[in-house]
């Protein structure tokens, strides 16, 4: 019984090549916490919202129409909205294309935040939040499990808790193999997109023009890594 429930535990978290999907290897998960990250910064910088943390949006939304200032209550509805219609599409691709899906979506994330980059001096915050929010919510509906394991690359909430949980099983005894490892990665998970966030600021800070070359770097890294995984898998 230990024995088949270790070989069950590794059938997850193996790093054997093929036991692993393309887009839940460790490097690209932890590249896209990066991106979740900056562009949650980014976005509370240059439009003083959100792209990933829809509960803090609707917190805020909530605040201020109780205090009757509706103006800025409205000013969170947008990214909410932008949110919902990205975790359609998301799921739209999906359907359409399959294993090919998170690729493509990598891909439509791309373009818009080098749309939005470009055109930065010339759309209204409300067109630039809209296509970050929409970004944000392909890439968290898209990549939800590391090593086989559910995790988030926009948030650190349920990160943290799995790895104090893990953390703990492993110090009380008994934790199946693998327990640690899978720990340290939802830690990994949470510095760097606390990493992520503090480049965000930096580079909004002091090139906001140029501040989203960062995430669509990160985004091809992680485009053209699942692409050289696909083609070894083909193999």
């Amino acid at each position: 019984m230990l024995a088949t429930a270790h070989i069950a535990d590794m059938s997850t978290l193996d790093v054997a090549a093929g036991a692993i999907r393309r887009d839940e290897t460790v490097e690209i998960v932890l590249l896209l916490a990066f991106v979740g990250g900056y562009i949650d910064a980014y976005t509370w910088m240059i439009h003083g919202v959100l792209a990933n943390a829809q509960t803090a949006n609707l917190i805020f939304l909530w605040v201020h129409a109780m205090t009757g200032n509706w103006a800025k209550a409205l000013h969170f509805v947008p990214p909410i909205l932008a949110f919902a219609v990205g975790i359609v599409l998301a799921a739209w691709l999906r359907r359409a294309t399959g294993e090919r899906a998170s690729a493509i979506s990598t891909l439509i994330e791309i373009l818009l935040l080098i749309a939005i980059g470009i055109l930065h001096n010339r759309l209204p915050d409300l067109a630039g939040t809209l296509g970050i929010s929409g970004v944000a919510a392909m890439q968290s509906a898209m990549f939800v499990k590391v090593e086989g394991t559910v995790c988030s690359t926009v948030m650190i909430t349920s990160n943290m808790r799995q790895a104090i949980e893990n953390v703990f099983a492993v110090a009380a005894g008994g934790a199946p193999l693998g327990t640690l490892r899978r720990s340290g990665i939802f830690i990994a998970l949470c510095v760097v997109f606390g990493f992520g966030a503090a480049a965000g600021a930096f580079a909004t800070k002091s090139v906001p023009d140029l501040a989203l070359g960062l995430p669509v770097v990160a985004l091809l890294i992680v485009l053209l890594r699942c692409e050289a995984l696909r083609s070894q898998e083909g193999r």
